[in-house]
C-alpha cells in the first residue's frame, strides 16, 4: 500500500496508511535502551544528594541499594530478553520460560531480601529504597521527554 492510499480499519472505515519511518528515526529510536541505561547514574547520585538533605544518612543509603537493586534488575531483564528474542529468532521455535520465571522470581527474592535487612537496621532505609526502586522509571521518564524534544526539534 502506498502511503497516499488509504487502508480500512477494523470497523470497515478508512483511515491514512501509516507513513514508513525513516532510516534516521529507527537509528535514534534504537539506542533508547542505551540512553536509559546511561540516564540511571546521574539520576541516582541526585537521588542519593537529595535523599540525604531530605531523610539523612540511613535514607541516603537505603536509596544508594535500591538504585543499585533497580539498575542490576533492569540490566538481568535486558539481558534476558535479548537472550530469549536471539534463541528464538536463531531457532525459530518458542523456548520454555522456565528459566526466565526462575530468574524473575530470583530478583524479586533479592528484592525481598534487602528489604528485610534494610528494614532491620532502619525504617527510613526502608523508604530509601523503595524510592531507590524506582530509578528505571526515572530515567525511562527522561528517556521520553529527550525522545518528544528529538522528534520536535528534528521532525522523527
Amino acid at each position: 500500500m502506498n502511503p497516499g492510499e488509504q487502508n480500512p480499519d477494523w470497523n470497515g472505515e478508512t483511515a491514512p496508511a501509516e507513513a514508513s519511518s525513516s532510516p534516521a528515526a529507527e537509528a535514534f529510536y534504537s539506542g533508547a535502551v542505551v540512553r536509559i541505561t546511561r540516564f540511571m547514574p546521574g539520576l541516582g547520585v541526585l537521588g542519593t544528594v537529595i535523599a540525604w538533605r531530605q531523610g539523612g544518612l540511613w535514607t541516603a543509603a537505603g536509596f544508594v541499594v535500591g538504585c543499585l537493586i533497580a539498575y542490576l534488575n533492569f540490566y538481568w531483564l535486558k539481558k534476558t530478553v535479548n537472550a530469549l528474542a536471539e534463541r528464538v529468532t536463531r531457532s525459530g521455535r518458542h523456548e520454555s520460560g522456565g528459566g526466565a520465571v526462575v530468574r524473575f522470581l530470583l530478583r524479586y527474592g533479592l528484592i525481598a531480601g534487602a528489604a528485610y535487612a534494610i528494614l532491620k537496621i532502619s525504617t527510613w532505609s526502608l523508604y530509601g529504597m523503595l524510592a531507590g526502586l524506582f530509578l528505571p522509571v526515572g530515567a525511562i521518564a527522561c528517556e521520553a521527554i529527550y525522545e518528544a524534544y528529538v522528534a520536535l526539534r528534528r521532525g522523527l
